[in-house]
């Protein structure tokens, strides 16, 4: 099944506009998670046309909220989501995919590779222990730790005037007040995905 109208119909919910170029690129990604995901186990989604609405539009649900960000770091990036479908979106943003895990890693490297990601670069180690000499505009993480490890172990990656930015599903209250007191809670933007029927926030926030 094309996997490419349900995009289309998703791009345009959400008010992204994406050439036709990119948006077959961003269906080859989701057949390539797909096609490591029968041997790696890169993501607990198994079906490609899950992967439309739950991985792709849930990443993308992130670029009217980037701002003038000129670079951004995926803390945990797994498949590379969000930082992958982010990256095809925006050639101008330079991202940067992180994860410890060196088979994820290596796939992000095929990625990178196959879909001719030229403002991307694959970094394979613990976020707590990388020290890259450089800041970024936004620190991301999707479904890679409660709020205050968030900022404990990323944190040091976050550029003057920027934002680490957690994607969370429901609203997450308790996790908001387990934050220390050397950051704070900015905004928290409701989010709707297309065709993924739950909740979803995005978490800004900024040192204290």
């Amino acid at each position: 099944m094309s996997l490419q109208p349900a995009l289309a119909c998703g791009l345009g919910a959400l008010g992204v506009e994406l050439d036709a170029s990119t948006q077959s690129k961003l269906v080859d990604y989701v057949h390539l998670i797909d096609k490591w995901n029968r041997v790696h186990n890169l993501t607990a989604i198994r079906e490609p046309d899950q992967m439309v609405g739950l991985h792709l539009l849930d990443s993308l649900s992130l670029l009217g909220h980037l701002g003038a960000a000129e670079s951004l770091v995926d803390v945990g990036s797994g498949a590379g989501l969000p930082g992958l479908a982010l990256a095809l979106a925006r050639p101008d943003l330079a991202v940067t995919v992180l994860d410890s895990s060196h088979k994820k890693a290596a796939f992000l490297d095929q990625a990178k590779a196959q879909l001719g990601l030229a403002n991307v670069e694959v970094v394979c180690a613990r976020v707590e222990q990388w020290r890259p000499g450089r800041a970024f505009s936004t620190v991301v993480s999707r479904a890679f730790a409660e709020l205050a490890d968030f900022v404990a172990l990323a944190g040091h990656l976050l550029a003057p005037g920027g934002s680490m930015l957690a994607m969370k599903g429901l609203y997450p209250h308790e996790e908001a007040a387990r934050l220390p007191k050397t950051h704070q809670v900015d905004r928290v933007v409701a989010v709707r995905v297309p065709g993924v029927d739950a909740e979803r926030h995005l978490v800004f926030m900024s040192p204290a």
